[in-house]
């Protein structure tokens, strides 16, 4: 099976400001650079007509293990997950359709993203948490507008290694 488009941010402080790396994707094949820079998606693909529908949850890869999930959905909703092992990361993966933006937020580690979601296309995106206090029970809220119909998986995986910051000059 293919893997997915895939951006990992590795953190090292317990508290941050919201701020979180994704990768938005309106297909779930082929594998992103690590590491991209948070205003940068790491890949987008064309769609194709084997577009994924909102109404599956986006997968996990097979050294993933699945914490939760949330089939299709409108407006906001709160989803809990459980404890982790030590040094796993937390995954947040949520596919949208419909025109309007989602906030997602997860706590306890206040980390958040918004997602653009589009009318007529549907958008994945995955989103790696590798801070300290992921692997505790916490919850993962979505603020969405009515128009938008959106599914999430809440997974947890091995974090990606942290790669060196980038030099100014490296253009």
């Amino acid at each position: 099976m293919p893997r997915r488009p895939l951006a990992r941010l590795s953190l090292l402080s317990a508290v941050l400001p919201l701020a979180l790396a994704c990768s938005p994707d309106s297909s779930d094949a082929g594998k992103a650079p690590q590491s991209p820079k948070p205003t940068e998606p790491a890949s987008t693909a064309s769609a194709s007509s084997a577009q994924p529908s909102v109404a599956q949850p986006p997968e996990l890869d097979k050294t993933e293990t699945l914490a939760a999930s949330q089939d299709e959905t409108h407006g906001s909703r709160r989803i809990e997950f459980d404890k982790g092992k030590q040094g796993d990361a937390l995954i947040v993966a949520v596919r949208c359709q419909g025109k309007g933006t989602i906030k997602v937020t997860v706590k306890p580690v206040n980390i958040g993203f918004p997602l653009e979601c589009v009318d007529g296309e549907v958008t994945t995106t995955y989103n790696q948490v590798g801070v300290k206090g992921v692997e505790n029970k916490g919850t993962v809220s979505v603020q969405a507008p009515s128009a938008v119909r959106w599914s999430m998986t809440i997974g947890r995986g091995e974090a990606a290694a942290p790669e060196p910051p980038e030099s100014p000059d490296a253009e």
